[in-house]
């Protein structure tokens, strides 16, 4: 079965593209759409423009939405065959007609999107105009939303290939056109990938291969579906943690050599917003019961993972109640490390490894809620970047352990 094209206007070539991922989002997919359109009227009015829906065959008629909506700037609606889902799935497309129209800048934002202006359009696509090739956002968010982002997927990405990008799977990307031809170029590419793991992938990949990578200031809070960490993680985890953890393995050349981290370059400027995020709740007895319960559910298998040294610091936490629980972010950083270790490893089939990690990462974000709650966000941001120097700290940790478990391998593949 073929992708679906839909081209009304007969777009042959653009020099900006503004993709929209989707699946069923007809009912917000039109405010994000008329913001781009408006977004590159005003911004980029000399060049050639186009608006791409990139979507996984919508039943709800995301489609019409999209194709609906009044624009200045032609749209091109390009859909998965019935049945291929994923947001990566959509991303290929995406890097495919950017490649095929022969785009110097392509500019991606979510379809469930409120707080996009204009100006996001020309915060994210301006850099790559000059000559950054792909380009994270940086914005405000509640403390407690983008909680894989804050307590994995930055720490571990600063702390690996040394480059603090503060926002690594926001959803908000600009990409030169080399760099979508290099992602399409990349032998890793998997059904991870096609799914959640997109975003991380494509941060590490532009990092990893050297290309020009920078932050730029979105000026207002990032406002979307906000999801409970407690509740609604399930596949975005597993697919993000898995992709990471490959690409730890693929690019274990480059991270070992990487002693310290640095800021990107930073484009525009902090606007000072004190516009307030939208409120994120979080349901900490389902976060402790999760924890507690792993004690009996995946206890021998944490004893196969984690060293006796760390075991015994994370049995002392069982006499928390949920208000007084916490440990110290250098037990989580090592835990992190000991379950990419153990991934590596894979002597236990690696699905189950991400499965037995979840209480983990439940405990991480109640120990971090009962940290953080009398503080603003400002005061969160100071205390996210020293948990981020306590990971930097822990690394030589990791490098230990990974070569003393690649020894232990390389000694039983010997004996067979």
């Amino acid at each position: 079965m073929d992708i679906i094209v839909e081209n009304p206007n007969h777009v042959d070539r653009a020099d900006i593209v503004v993709g929209i991922p989707s699946y069923n989002e007809a009912d917000s997919i039109s405010y994000p759409t008329d913001v781009a359109s408006r977004g590159l009227i005003n911004y980029f009015s000399d060049k050639k423009a186009v608006i791409i829906n990139v979507d996984n065959h919508s039943p709800d008629g995301t489609r019409d939405a999209f194709m609906n909506t009044p624009t200045k700037v032609p749209k091109i609606y390009i859909s998965t065959p019935e049945g291929v889902k994923g947001k990566g799935s959509n991303f290929k497309n995406l890097f495919e007609a950017a490649v095929e129209l022969q785009a110097k800048a392509v500019v991606v934002v979510d379809a469930d999107l409120k707080s996009i202006t204009p100006q996001w359009i020309q915060y994210l696509a301006e850099p790559i105009f000059a000559g950054f090739n792909f380009v994270t956002p940086i914005y405000v968010r509640h403390k407690f939303d983008g909680s894989i982002t804050n307590h994995i997927a930055y720490p571990l990405l600063r702390t690996l290939f040394g480059l603090r990008v503060r926002q690594p799977i926001g959803g908000d990307f600009g990409f030169s056109g080399r760099m979508a031809r290099a992602f399409l170029a990349e032998q890793l590419w998997n059904e991870r990938i096609a799914h959640y793991g997109i975003d991380i992938w494509m941060t590490t990949i532009a990092i990893a291969r050297r290309f020009r990578v920078c932050q730029t200031f979105l000026g207002s809070p990032k406002s979307h579906r906000a999801k409970d960490p407690a509740k609604d993680l399930g596949p975005m985890f597993t697919q993000v943690i898995m992709t990471f953890f490959d690409l730890m393995i693929g690019f274990e050349y480059l991270w070992k050599d990487t002693t310290e981290s640095w800021p990107s370059s930073i484009f525009g400027f902090g606007l000072g917003v004190y516009e307030k995020p939208p409120e994120v709740s979080v349901d900490t007895e389902v976060l402790y019961k999760s924890f507690v319960s792993g004690f009996e559910r995946y206890g021998e298998m944490w004893q196969k993972i984690i060293p006796k040294t760390e075991l015994i610091e994370v049995d002392k936490t069982r006499k928390f109640s949920k208000e007084q629980f916490y440990y110290s972010s250098d037990l989580w950083a090592r835990i992190l490390f000991n379950f990419a270790i153990a991934y590596r490893n894979n002597e236990i089939p690696r699905d189950q490894i991400i499965e037995a990690m979840v209480p983990f990462y439940h405990s991480r974000i109640l120990s971090f809620v009962n940290k953080t709650v009398h503080m603003d966000t400002k005061e969160c941001e100071e205390y996210f970047e020293s948990i981020n120097r306590v990971f930097e700290n822990e690394k030589y940790y990791l490098i230990t352990r990974w070569d003393e478990d690649q020894r232990k391998l390389g000694h039983k593949l010997f004996k067979h």
